[in-house]
């Protein structure tokens, strides 16, 4: 009788100890902070000009600013991605790492604006290669949608559609 009641505690005490060791497992990723895999937590960006001035801003859905531009002139704006606390994030290169990240556009009218990615790698640079150029092709509005792509996926993408107006 006395083996019995081992064998049973023994089982029941194996049970608990492998419950508790899925668990803990399990809940290592709840704490684990996506930016040490490369994953940026973003609420939002701001786009500013060549001279460093905020022109356009999204933030966990509110919009400050706007694009405006003449039909033939071009605008480059640099993209700064907001933490949470509407800090701008901090956007480090890995040297020589070759990753799939980076912005990419989509949804606009070309028969009014192009919005292209700008690939800049110029040191001293303060977007560190974010940038993207708008060219007014026609008198309108158009818009476009940004995202910060990691490796195939979008981390962030604009909550609400970047609007251009041409004149």
């Amino acid at each position: 009788m006395e083996f019995t009641f081992l064998r049973a505690l023994k089982a029941h005490l194996i049970l608990l100890l492998t419950s508790l060791a899925l668990v803990t497992v399990g809940c290592e990723d709840d704490d684990h902070d996506h930016d040490e895999e490369g994953h940026t937590d973003v609420e939002g960006f701001i786009l500013k000009g060549e001279d460093g001035t905020e022109i356009y801003r999204q933030f966990e859905g509110a919009i400050t600013g706007s694009i405006v531009l003449n039909a033939g002139e071009t605008l480059e704006l640099s993209v700064h991605f907001l933490d949470h606390d509407e800090e701008e994030i901090e956007h480090e290169e890995d040297e020589g790492e070759d990753h799939e990240d980076g912005l990419e556009v989509s949804g606009f009218d070309s028969n009014v604006a192009t919005v292209e990615v700008e690939d800049h790698e110029e040191e001293g640079e303060d977007h560190r290669g974010m940038a993207i150029e708008i060219v007014g092709v026609a008198s309108g509005t158009t818009e476009f949608e940004l995202r910060l792509m990691h490796e195939g996926h979008a981390d962030y993408t604009s909550t609400s559609l970047v609007s251009i107006t041409v004149n």
